[in-house]
């Protein structure tokens, strides 16, 4: 496919995405349909359409409408590229640009617009991010792939020698131990020996940093509240021997766990809702959140959030934490955890939480703002 052949895949897309369809479903959908579009194509088109997304509104003015049109002339005024050249009207190529699509300059665009966020959440990132602006901007932009070297296989060198071998490059992250960021053929892992050997795992550098401050020690049980696809339960078993149980309120959501840990080479149970087995050392809350501190990797769900559902989301999360402090044992510790970087979400709840009941806050929280090798993380640990 020509460029512009793969700008006009991209508009047909957005546009059933802005009419309500899911990003991934619209990109397969588009993809069966379209059988003669190569794997570069699909790849270059996908990310046509995230980029799009993540910049949705400063794309939409500078392009002179909110639709997959008007988001691709966008981001082709973005990139420096002019318009024209791929809007002529040629087979397969978008018509050519109308007088009204000239749009405007970005620097003329309010604040909401030039960082491409919802205005109603502007308040929640000036009360969250240290620097929120640069918070904002840093979610404009893709983020990088970091995978997490499994301690129980191997250390960084052995991990990093093995990728190579798919043709892999990868680089250290400062600070981070366990972490690698991949610099090439980023797409190989899932492929690599590396990865269907359990030496490495897809992990932001946010998710390690949290897992490496947790205090695990050799004997504990430990239960992962909400386990979802069981990275942080791998996490902490590699960690430390720690016997790990997964929970999740829905089940099918662990379905991966037990494959990944046989190839991870640690044993994590998994449970059933009603079913919790005891009490624990340690209760990881991973609570579902807006997941503002990711949304370079999810766009959609920064347009999708809704003041009434960020509302359910922090009566959930105060639930979550009433139901994990019932599992803790005498002595034992409470943790709990967001991708977000709002207050309401974070610590509104265990400010709220430990006002409720005698429990204590030993350490400050750990509050990571959305940067160019890590998403937005909190992690405050109690004992309850």
């Amino acid at each position: 496919m020509v460029p512009a052949a793969r700008v006009a895949a991209a508009i047909e897309i957005l546009d059933s995405i802005l009419a309500g369809q899911a990003a991934e479903p619209a990109l397969t959908g588009w993809a069966r349909a379209n059988r003669y579009a190569g794997s570069k194509d699909r790849a270059a088109i996908r990310d046509h359409v995230f980029d799009a997304l993540r910049c949705r509104r400063s794309y939409a003015w500078l392009g002179g409408a909110e639709t997959g049109r008007g988001l691709m002339v966008g981001a082709c005024r973005d990139r420096g590229i002019d318009p024209a050249t791929l809007f002529d009207g040629s087979r397969f190529a978008p018509a050519p640009l109308t007088p009204d699509e000239a749009g405007q300059p970005l620097d003329a665009a309010p604040r909401g617009v030039r960082l491409d966020m919802p205005d109603w959440q502007l308040p929640h990132w000036d009360d969250g991010p240290a620097d929120p602006d640069a918070a904002m901007a840093c979610l404009r932009h893709r983020a990088g792939v970091f995978l997490r070297v499994n301690a129980r296989m191997g250390d960084l060198a052995q991990a990093q020698a093995v990728l190579l071998e798919d043709e892999i490059e990868t680089a250290p992250v400062t600070g981070v131990p366990s972490a690698l960021e991949v610099v090439t053929n980023p797409r190989r892992v899932a492929s690599s020996r590396a990865y269907t050997e359990g030496l490495v795992e897809l992990q932001d550098p946010a998710s390690q940093i949290a897992v490496s401050r947790l205090d695990l020690r050799d004997g504990m049980r430990v239960l992962d509240l909400c386990a979802g696809g069981g990275g942080k339960a791998l996490a902490m078993a590699a960690q430390a021997d720690v016997q790990v149980v997964a929970h999740d309120i829905d089940p099918a959501r662990m379905a991966d766990i037990a494959p990944r840990a046989a190839r991870a080479g640690v044993r994590i149970d998994t449970v059933a809702p009603g079913e919790i087995p005891g009490r624990f050392d340690l209760v990881l809350i991973d609570a579902p959140c807006s997941g503002s501190g990711t949304w370079r990797r999810a766009p959609q769900a920064k347009w999708a959030l809704t003041p009434a559902r960020l509302a359910e989301l922090t009566a959930i999360q105060s639930r979550l934490l009433e139901q994990g402090a019932e599992h803790v044992a005498a002595g034992g510790a409470l943790a709990y955890a967001t991708c977000s970087v709002f207050r309401c979400e974070n610590e509104a709840r265990t400010d709220a939480f430990l006002a409720s009941r005698s429990a204590a806050m030993p350490d400050p929280p750990t509050r990571l703002d959305p940067a160019v090798r890590q998403d937005g993380f909190y992690l405050a640990g109690m004992i309850v």
